[in-house]
C-alpha cells in the first residue's frame, strides 16, 4: 500500500479556493478589488486563463453574465458592499440561468462595515437576494478542507443546475495563513460541459426531468440561441401571464427544491445517548470543535452539526435538529441569522443562541451555553 507523504506549507484559504475553482473548470475571473477578498483578486489574476479587472462591482457582474452567456465559466470575489451593487445583475443571471460562482468574504456591520473585521453577517441577504423569494445555492466552508471541496462543489452545482452559486466565507478563512498539509486534499476533476445533442429546434429553456434546460452558448454555429432575463417561455420569448412562461418561472425554484439531496452537505459528529446538539457554520466551527472536545473530556454528551449547504435549507437539517431536547446555535452575528432562517425570530424554549459581533466566538462562550 502506497503511503502519501505529508506536504505541509503555509497557505491561506484564498489560494485553496482559487486553485480548486481553476481545477474544477472555472476559466475566467472578473473582479473589483475589495477588502477582505484582496488575496482572491491577486491569486485570480495569476491563476485563470482569462482575468478582467473591472472598474466597479456592477460592471463586474455584467461582464460575468456576458462571459457565461458566451460559454465561459466565470467566478468573482467580493464583500457586502460589492454584493449590494450586484443584486440586480445577480437576479438577471439567475433568470437567464447562467452558471457562475460568487465568493463573498463577510465583514462586520451595515454599509461598508468594518473592512478589516470579520463576521458571519451576509447569510440573511442571500436568503432574499432573488426577487420573489427564489432560492439560490449557498455553501460555506468551515475548514481549509472545506474551502477546497466546496469550491469544487460550487462549480459542479453551477454547471449542473445552470445557476449562480455563492461561497460564503470569512476574513479569518481567506486572509490568514497557517501550516496545512495539502496532501489531505482530494483530487478535483474538471466539470464536464459537453455540448448537448439537440433533435430539431433548440428551445433554450425547455427542460427535461432534471428541470434544467440544456445549455448552448450564444453564437453557436448550429442553433439559434436566445437568452433573456424577463419572464419567458421555453423558446425565450418574453411572456407575462402565459401558462408556459409561469410554469418556466416556477421551475427556477423547483429545480433546487426537487433535487435537495444533491445540494445537502453537513458534518454531524454524534455521540451515543446525547440529547444536546451544537449547530454552527463557517468560521465559528473552529471554536465549536474545540468546545466539543473540551465538553467530552469532562464527560458531557454533546453532538455537533456543522451546516455546509446553508441555502436552500434542506429538510435533513430539520430532521437532525428535531432529534434533540436542547439545541445551541452559534454564529458570529448580532441576531443569529441561521437560527432566524430555520425557526424565525420567535424565541423557542429548547433553542439557545450564542451570538457575537466585533470579534470571534470563543470555545468557552459555547461551553457556557451548553452546560
Amino acid at each position: 500500500m502506497e503511503t502519501i507523504k505529508s506536504k505541509k506549507t503555509f497557505i491561506d484559504g484564498s489560494k485553496l479556493m482559487i486553485e480548486a475553482l481553476a481545477q474544477a473548470g472555472v476559466d475566467t475571473f472578473v473582479a473589483y478589488p475589495i477588502t477582505p477578498s484582496n488575496w482572491m483578486y491577486k491569486y485570480g489574476k495569476e491563476r485563470f486563463p482569462q482575468f478582467y479587472a473591472a472598474p466597479d462591482e456592477i460592471t463586474t457582474f455584467q461582464w460575468m453574465a456576458g462571459m457565461a452567456a458566451a460559454g465561459r465559466l466565470p467566478a468573482t470575489s467580493s464583500a457586502f458592499p460589492g454584493i449590494a451593487l450586484m443584486v440586480e445583475s445577480i437576479n438577471m443571471a439567475y433568470a437567464m440561468e447562467l452558471p457562475m460562482v460568487i465568493i463573498i468574504t463577510q465583514r462586520l456591520g451595515p454599509s461598508t462595515g468594518s473592512a478589516t473585521t470579520g463576521a458571519q453577517g451576509d447569510l440573511a441577504i442571500l436568503n432574499g437576494i432573488i426577487s420573489g423569494g427564489y432560492p439560490v445555492p449557498v455553501f460555506s466552508p468551515s475548514s481549509f478542507e472545506d474551502a477546497w471541496d466546496l469550491s469544487a462543489k460550487a462549480v459542479e452545482t453551477a454547471v449542473k443546475f445552470r445557476t449562480p452559486v455563492f461561497l460564503l466565507t470569512s476574513k479569518e478563512m481567506v486572509m490568514y495563513q497557517k501550516s496545512f498539509d495539502i496532501s489531505r486534499l482530494k483530487p478535483i476533476s474538471k466539470v464536464k460541459r459537453d455540448k448537448p445533442e439537440i433533435q430539431g429546434t433548440y428551445l433554450p429553456y425547455k427542460a427535461d426531468a432534471s428541470l434544467v434546460p440544456p445549455f448552448i452558448p450564444l453564437g453557436d454555429d448550429e442553433h439559434l440561441v436566445r437568452i433573456t432575463a424577463s419572464t419567458h417561455d421555453e423558446a425565450a420569448n418574453i411572456r407575462k401571464n402565459d401558462p408556459e412562461a409561469l410554469a418556466n418561472t416556477r421551475r427556477l425554484r423547483d429545480k433546487f427544491i426537487n433535487r435537495m439531496d444533491e445540494l445537502t452537505l453537513y458534518d454531524l459528529d454524534r455521540q451515543e445517548g446525547s440529547q444536546k446538539l451544537l449547530v454552527t457554520w463557517g468560521i465559528t466551527a473552529d471554536a465549536a470543535r474545540d468546545a466539543l472536545t473540551a465538553l467530552r473530556d469532562k464527560g458531557e454528551k454533546v453532538d455537533l452539526l456543522v451546516v455546509k449547504s446553508l441555502l436552500p435549507v434542506s429538510p435533513e437539517i430539520y430532521n437532525i435538529i428535531d432529534r434533540y431536547e436542547d439545541v445551541v446555535i452559534a454564529e458570529e452575528n448580532l441576531t443569529g441569522q441561521l437560527k432566524e432562517i430555520l425557526f424565525g425570530v420567535r424565541p423557542l424554549p429548547h433553542i439557545k443562541q450564542v451570538n457575537k459581533m466585533g470579534n470571534m466566538i470563543t470555545p468557552d462562550e459555547i461551553i457556557k451555553a451548553l452546560l
